[in-house]
């Protein structure tokens, strides 16, 4: 076990709860553990946070009070199934895939900074079937206690945000309106970052689409 990575198991556990399994997804470079924290009777929801990717600064840009050193973590419902089979055609693993995915921005050299949105690819593509969620926001989890966004290691500070799945017309809003708007009407809809593949598109009304 990676000794680095320990006060980040303590800062979890500390807060969230007990890690159950862990997932190592494929990687050239450094692993990127993904811890989860799985679903009780005090915090239905399930929890994933990665470990590894502050281990590699991120660069700085514009802003020089950015964070360099973070971790993503995403929410998933009680009932989620993360096995993929034949039957569930690959829907079950996404987050998981998408957490180790962004991990790995600053081993690419390149940042990922609160109020970011990153689509998944050009054009941006649905994360699995049975979705049209294809992008990611950078935010503050709104299903954690506050003191888990930050973890001080001395040597280095690392901050946990959440990746928050968009549609391709929220992404449009976000270009449009800004970080502010398109997150504030997330909230103001009922939404938070937990993950539903199937929740209402906040963003058609003020695009014109319905």
């Amino acid at each position: 076990m990676n000794d680095q990575r320990q006060p980040i198991r303590a800062h979890i556990e500390r807060h969230l709860g007990a890690i159950g399994q862990t997932f190592h997804e494929p990687a050239d470079g450094l692993s990127i553990d993904i811890h989860q924290i799985a679903a009780t009777v005090e915090r239905p929801v399930h929890t994933l946070v990665t470990a590894g990717m502050s281990e590699v600064p991120m660069p700085i840009v514009g802003n020089s009070k950015a964070p360099r050193h973070i971790e993503l973590m995403v929410t998933l419902p009680r009932g989620w199934n993360f096995q993929d089979t034949p039957k569930s055609k690959g829907t079950g693993h996404w987050p998981i895939r998408l957490l180790a995915q962004l991990a790995r921005y600053p081993q690419q050299k390149a940042s990922l900074v609160w109020g970011q949105v990153v689509p998944n690819g050009d054009p941006a593509a649905p994360y699995a079937p049975g979705t049209e969620l294809c992008g990611v926001i950078i935010a503050p989890s709104l299903l954690v206690p506050t003191e888990f966004y930050e973890l001080d290691l001395g040597a280095r500070r690392i901050e946990f945000y959440s990746a928050i799945p968009l549609y391709r017309e929220e992404m449009a809003l976000h270009a449009e309106k800004g970080m502010e708007f398109l997150l504030s009407t997330l909230i103001d809809r009922g939404h938070n970052d937990l993950i539903d593949p199937r929740r209402k598109n906040v963003a058609k009304k003020f695009l014109g689409l319905f």
